[in-house]
């Protein structure tokens, strides 16, 4: 969850992705999480409506970045932590965040949410920059509420006009190895994003 990394430079073409130099500034990186040409294929609109968010919800973002998403969770959630490694990209959504999200200044290895304290870990394109994940999907467990899901939004582990190179990439069929291994199952699919998968797991 390197969150200067998070996105490899989505809108730069393979070459730069491969060089997966960070911008030189969280302003300049801001810049890149939020181009609206993202939304088209990201479809943020579409995500929040398959995900059926409930009012009384808690929902973490684990490497928020700028806030893309957690922005956009916090008009549907009770909740919203905004979980990243760069204090600089917080302080950006402190700056033009809601009142309702909560900023979480997390470690590499450590998400840093209390026990028992979120609905649902929402990982959009991050989870291939986090290391010793059997050891990170265990304290997910443990900051997930009796029922809770994991909702991994990633890309397709081959080349696209978006995302780091297929080499830094985890397949659909890697992470659900993974998560089953930690104990979860895949409980939802769906299909309509053009370059990501997009899985919901449950114990």
């Amino acid at each position: 969850m390197v969150a200067a990394l998070v996105l490899s430079l989505f809108f730069a073409p393979q070459v730069e992705h491969q060089k997966h130099h960070p911008p030189r500034n969280p302003e300049e990186y801001a810049k890149i999480l939020e181009n609206p040409q993202r939304d088209a294929w990201q479809k943020p609109h579409e995500v929040i409506q398959a995900l059926k968010l409930r009012p009384d919800e808690v929902i973490a973002d684990i490497g928020a970045g700028s806030g893309y998403f957690a922005r956009r969770f916090a008009h549907h959630v009770k909740q919203v932590f905004a979980v990243d490694i760069d204090a600089k990209l917080l302080a950006i959504i402190a700056k033009h965040g809601a009142p309702n999200i909560k900023n979480v200044l997390a470690a590499p290895d450590n998400p840093r949410l209390a026990d028992a304290s979120v609905d649902t870990v929402f990982i959009c394109d991050v989870l291939h920059h986090i290391d010793a994940r059997p050891a990170y999907y265990a304290k997910l467990t443990k900051a997930l509420k009796p029922g809770g899901r994991i909702v991994i939004v990633d890309f397709f582990k081959k080349p696209l006009p978006v995302g780091p190179p297929p080499a830094m990439k985890l397949s659909e069929e890697e992470v659900t190895a993974e998560l089953k291994a930690a104990g979860y199952k895949v409980a939802e699919t769906h299909t309509f994003l053009p370059h990501q998968y997009f899985l919901v797991f449950k114990r």
